[in-house]
């Protein structure tokens, strides 16, 4: 596996910096949107500023500026709707009828920090926001379909909602590393193909290097996963920022529960080498990627 020079304490900056920008620009596009109703707005804000590492949003603009040697503002625009997207789900994973929890990000959900009510209509305003800005700020209208498509099919009932689904019908149920498997390609590592996919077309990317990108994207959201369900039962809620053991405490199908910890970190290794390895034919200009992988692989929150 070609390993990237950069270190975790390197993508760690890299990152920062990168969410920064993105946090200003999600500020500055709801701050935009001048007819919304105030609480709405209050519970929109509340999540979408809630302390992320906005990874799916990054990885958008860093594969915007492999294929074409720089940032542009249609992968803004596309990382924002990514960015949106994400927040949504959270908001909806959160409700006391999906997952029920009372911590995101440190800090009190959104249906605890507002009702639920609030919390389901804020999180289906960053859903159809997500898709508006796409459609207005996105000019090129081509580009605009192909960015749209990609996120709707990464999100929609093939992809992420799909896999919730199934991850709640498995729930207390003896399940199969194929199923297992399946979930999380649905429910997580779409998404982050769909974020690699379309900073790639931002960046007017050829055939063969948007592939490999999907590809590499789709590894590093199933290690993503895997990672997580690792934290789940080995890190603690103060340190991680949401509640922690409650995958076990709903028998939710998850890595460690079926192949034990020692075999998901081994897992998590594989995937991630396998998301490493696409990257060769775009050679140091991927370290980036290469360190942001590595960097999942180890991470602890």
């Amino acid at each position: 596996m070609s390993r990237s020079p950069l270190k975790n304490g390197d993508i760690t900056i890299l990152l920062t910096r990168q969410a920064e920008e993105v946090n200003d620009l999600l500020k500055r596009l709801l701050d935009e949107q001048v007819d919304i109703q105030p609480v709405l707005r209050k519970a929109m804000r509340y999540t979408l500023e809630a302390p992320g590492k906005r990874i799916r949003a990054v990885l958008a603009l860093w594969c915007c500026e492999l294929v074409s040697g720089q940032v542009n503002d249609i992968a803004r625009i596309a990382a924002a709707a990514i960015e949106m997207v994400h927040t949504y789900s959270l908001i909806h994973d959160d409700l006391p009828a999906m997952d029920d929890d009372d911590l995101r990000r440190g800090r009190p959900t959104c249906h605890k920090a507002f009702d639920e009510a609030t919390a389901i209509l804020a999180g289906d305003a960053l859903l159809t926001l997500a898709f508006q800005i796409l459609a207005e700020k996105v000019k090129e209208p081509g580009t605009a379909i192909r960015l749209i498509r990609t996120l709707a099919t990464a999100a929609g009932p093939a992809g992420m909602i799909a896999g919730q689904v199934d991850d709640m019908a498995a729930e207390k149920k003896q399940g199969t590393l194929n199923k297992l498997r399946q979930i999380h390609l649905n429910k997580t590592a779409k998404m982050f193909s769909a974020a690699a996919a379309m900073g790639a077309i931002a960046g007017g990317a050829e055939d063969a290097p948007l592939e490999a990108l999907l590809h590499y994207g789709l590894n590093i959201g199933l290690g993503f996963q895997i990672a997580d369900d690792i934290l789940d039962v080995s890190a603690t809620s103060e340190h991680l920022g949401k509640t922690v053991g409650k995958d076990d405490e709903a028998g939710k199908l998850t890595y460690p529960s079926l192949v034990g910890l020692d075999r998901s970190r081994q897992m998590s290794e594989k995937i991630t080498e396998e998301a490493i390895s696409v990257l060769v034919p775009f050679g140091p200009q991927a370290d980036r990627l290469r360190g942001l992988a590595e960097m999942l692989l180890s991470r602890t929150r």
